[in-house]
């Protein structure tokens, strides 16, 4: 399928798409509750890193988290304490994510907020230009974070590591360019409060829809969903827009969350697909 043809279906399954219906099936309903810039990102990425999994069991840890947060998600990180603070997040673990990783991961979000002075801050002073070294610095410097206050010791179990990725290590880092892509577009449901990084410099957070989805209608021959992958998909996007190659993702993702693509390339398949519909 030529370029042309793939914006063509894109553009139309786009213009056409129910983004109001969505919201509720994703985690960008956590951020959107707020109206300040700081809450909206602490609350953000707060969400963004739990939100892996099946929509139904991770957002109501997100939701319990958040409620201990209170009214200003930003507030609680700057004052923070583990002494007084930790016995707020007990009981809740999710996954791989112990109750003490959870624990440590609002810890090194205040020590970054406290640091930097926001969660933008933070991302920002390592910021070029480049998404890849900025999302590698800011996870390098969260995960050395000296974590002895909450586990006894400077340790970084698996369960916390997991929740600040790195593409230095070669994966997609989904949730984190999930995060960036409410943060930075200020278009259809994403919040557009860090307009001084590009839209265009953004990376497709990558999962198993996007990836079935590009390889079905041929924005990636690649086999492994790795940053790789993630890349050479929005260097397909930005064939189709330049300034704003992720204005697709969202709508492609739940396509794929909803059952709507089947990731079958064949006619009769196809035929019944809302992408091919459009």
């Amino acid at each position: 399928m030529e370029a042309q043809d793939i914006k063509a279906l894109l553009d139309g399954f786009y213009s056409t798409f129910n983004f109001g219906q969505r919201v509720l099936n994703d985690p960008i309903e956590f951020p959107r509750r707020y109206t300040l810039r700081q809450d909206i990102e602490a609350a953000g990425l707060a969400a963004a890193c739990l939100a892996y999994g099946k929509v139904s069991l991770f957002k109501p840890v997100i939701e319990r988290i958040l409620s201990k947060m209170g009214a200003s998600p930003a507030d609680f990180l700057h004052q923070f304490d583990v002494a007084r603070h930790a016995g707020l997040f007990s009981g809740i673990s999710y996954r791989f994510n112990k109750e003490a990783d959870i624990t440590a991961f609002i810890y090194i979000l205040h020590r970054a907020a406290v640091t930097y002075g926001s969660i933008k801050d933070a991302f920002m002073a390592g910021f070029n230009g480049s998404i890849y070294e900025a999302l590698g610095k800011f996870s390098t410097y969260m995960l050395s974070v000296d974590t002895t206050a909450v586990y006894g010791g400077n340790v970084k179990p698996a369960g916390l590591c997991q929740l600040f990725p790195s593409p230095f290590k070669g994966g997609a880092c989904k949730r984190f360019n999930m995060f960036l892509r409410w943060m930075v577009r200020d278009a259809d449901i994403d919040l557009g409060i860090w307009p001084e990084i590009p839209k265009s410099s953004l990376v497709i957070p990558l999962d198993t829809h996007i990836s079935r989805i590009s390889r079905c209608i041929g924005l990636t021959k690649r086999k492994g969903n790795g940053w790789k992958t993630a890349v050479e998909i929005t260097e397909a996007l930005k064939l189709m827009d330049p300034e704003d190659p992720l204005k697709y993702d969202f709508a492609l993702c739940h396509h794929g969350i909803s059952g709507g693509c089947r990731a079958v390339r064949d006619e009769h398949t196809c035929k019944t697909c809302a992408i091919f519909a459009g």
